[in-house]
């Protein structure tokens, strides 16, 4: 996939914090991570030495290399919206005091029952708490990192990237041939979903603000439009599968320029 905008600002967090993680050293059964004891905005986070976490059967420990920082991490961070913390995140307070989802690195350790990864491998995916020296994930939300991809470049593409595989193709049942419509395409869904439709076959048009149309241009989309001079269900054309990323859109809206 082609780097975004987003993608590139999207620092990093063993580079943003590594001079912090560097400044104090830690045991052998110890780690610097950043924890956060109640919800709220970023002056809840703090970094603290705390102990590494322990592998079940089926998990793996990963040394983190790089961690991506996304949308979901400020929801998961403030709590908000509510529904959130009803998903299993934690009620009155974060469940995992350790933030972030995202993660690419080494495995370091195997549980008993792992049989896809050895200790050494390369790997990225989804991990249960990213901003820290370790983390733990299960195998089976872990995949080989590519030869070809750096490590920061593969711990931006998880989440976002399995967001819009499942839409395209679980949910949407996308096919080569069919025109997609995809709104809030700058984004970080977006513009996976904007790469992984074109690769499937499809006629894609993504809608963006004025100031992220080149990009999505530059992505592969075969039409951009800008929100803000253009209405995408002025009628003229229609679109056998829409995603809306963003999800402002009435559902008769996006009805009104949906093939039968």
């Amino acid at each position: 996939m082609h780097p975004t905008r987003e993608h590139v600002d999207r620092t990093t967090a063993t580079e943003a914090l590594g001079p912090a993680l560097a400044a104090e050293e830690s045991t052998d059964q110890q780690m610097q991570a950043i924890v956060q004891a109640r919800y709220g905005s970023a002056d809840v986070l703090e970094l603290r030495t705390i102990d590494r976490p322990e592998i079940a059967a089926d998990e793996v420990l990963i040394e983190v290399h790089a961690a991506g920082v996304d949308r979901g991490v400020w929801h998961l961070m403030t709590g908000q919206p509510y529904l959130v913390r009803l998903a299993g995140f934690g009620v009155l307070k974060p469940k995992n005091p350790v933030l972030g989802l995202d993660v690419a690195g080494r495995v370091v350790a195997i549980g008993d029952d792992v049989t896809r990864f050895q200790p050494g491998d390369e790997v990225f995916g989804i991990g249960k708490g990213s901003y820290a020296q370790y983390t733990t994930a299960d195998q089976n939300k872990l995949a080989e990192k590519p030869t070809n991809a750096t490590f920061e470049q593969a711990a931006v593409a998880a989440v976002s990237g399995i967001t819009a595989l499942e839409a395209l193709t679980d949910v949407g049942h996308v096919e080569p041939g069919q025109k997609v419509l995809i709104v809030g395409a700058a984004g970080g869904v977006g513009t996976y979903a904007v790469q992984l439709a074109k690769a499937l076959g499809a006629e894609v048009t993504g809608v963006s603000g004025p100031g992220m149309t080149d990009t999505v241009r530059a992505i592969g989309a075969d039409h951009v439009l800008d929100y803000t001079q253009e209405d995408f269900v002025d009628g003229r054309s229609r679109y056998d599968l829409i995603l809306d990323i963003g999800g402002r859109n009435s559902i008769s809206r996006l009805r009104s320029v949906l093939t039968s």
